[in-house]
């Protein structure tokens, strides 16, 4: 397994350098002069504009650029944002603020989907199942920010069962409703996917032994069945990590979450390519970690799964 890591964390190295390079060529075609942008409306005067440019390499070839970034980057410099900033130290008080809420909305999404999906998988065919697929269904037809207004309508400002803006974001407690939010369409395809697993290997030929053996029904479920089933749904959850830390944009809008996705937000406005280059590309590392992680926890999860 050792030799399998390694391979695959040189196979990452191509993949970082071109997902990178992808997302710094896009950044540098947006459309206007983010350094003219600084002025607003006001006559900008050209000698400060030319020295600005100059200093953030801006009148550099992109290619010029680029190399400058990554050599920068693996002596963990990130740049630093138009107002003078060090892009580390605004990353450093989004990212916490997002690890969080991710953390909260994996929770949920772990415990409910995997809760409604072993559930409705055990009563395949029945008037649970059935009303657990009608539900899940209902959930994914709904646009993430129609679900989070609607949230937000009914438990903050109806309710007044939690606060409807996010002012300490250290307090788990706030964050639960964008959490939830955040969670919900992944839960309800966590909770099919468990469903169709659970569903097909309760008719496989070692369920069938262990129930012949005697054994008792919390054992074959809780053991037998849930290791087996686990594996797709995983491989989902390990990949919705990632999505779950890039997609919090409208989220964190609906509820005024100072994380990440505000501050890609922000920086897409302002076209804040420094800024928007770091975000992406310490996202782009977690999300390769992560699948490396995941695809290390299948052997874990079935012992018959060796890498060579």
């Amino acid at each position: 397994m050792g030799r399998y890591a390694a391979r695959r964390l040189l196979q990452m190295i191509p993949i970082f350098i071109g997902t990178t390079l992808l997302i710094f060529l896009m950044v540098h075609i947006l459309p206007g002069d983010p350094i003219r942008a600084m002025w607003g409306d006001k006559a900008a005067d050209p000698a400060q504009v030319a020295a600005l440019r100059h200093e953030f390499g801006l009148d550099q070839p992109v290619w010029k650029q680029y190399t400058d970034y990554m050599a920068n980057l693996f002596q963990g410099d990130f740049g630093r944002t138009f107002g003078g900033r060090e892009v580390i130290d605004v990353m450093s008080e989004a990212f916490p603020v997002t690890l969080r809420l991710t953390a909260l909305a994996i929770i949920i999404e772990i415990i409910v989907g995997i809760g409604l999906g072993a559930w409705a998988g055990l009563r395949a065919g029945k008037a649970a199942d059935s009303g657990v697929l009608v539900f899940t269904l209902f959930v994914i037809s709904i646009p993430v920010f129609v679900l989070g207004y609607l949230a937000r309508f009914i438990f903050a400002d109806e309710l007044g069962w939690l606060p409807p803006n996010v002012q300490d974001s250290a307090d788990l407690s706030q964050l639960f409703l964008p959490a939830f939010v955040l969670a919900m369409l992944s839960m309800a395809y966590v909770a099919r996917l468990t469903r169709t697993t659970f569903a097909e290997n309760l008719r496989a030929d070692y369920m069938r032994t262990a129930t012949a053996k005697g054994l008792p029904r919390r054992r074959i479920v809780g053991v037998h069945l849930l290791r087996n089933s686990l594996i797709p749904v995983i491989t989902f959850i390990g990949t919705d990590i990632g999505g779950f830390i890039g997609g919090a944009v409208i989220t964190e809008g609906i509820f005024n979450v100072q994380g990440v996705g505000n501050l890609l937000y922000r920086a897409i406005q302002t076209s804040e390519g420094s800024t928007i280059v770091g975000v992406v590309t310490v996202i782009v590392l977690v999300i390769l970690l992560l699948n490396l992680l995941i695809d290390l926890l299948y052997a874990v999860l079935d012992p018959r799964i060796r890498y060579a």
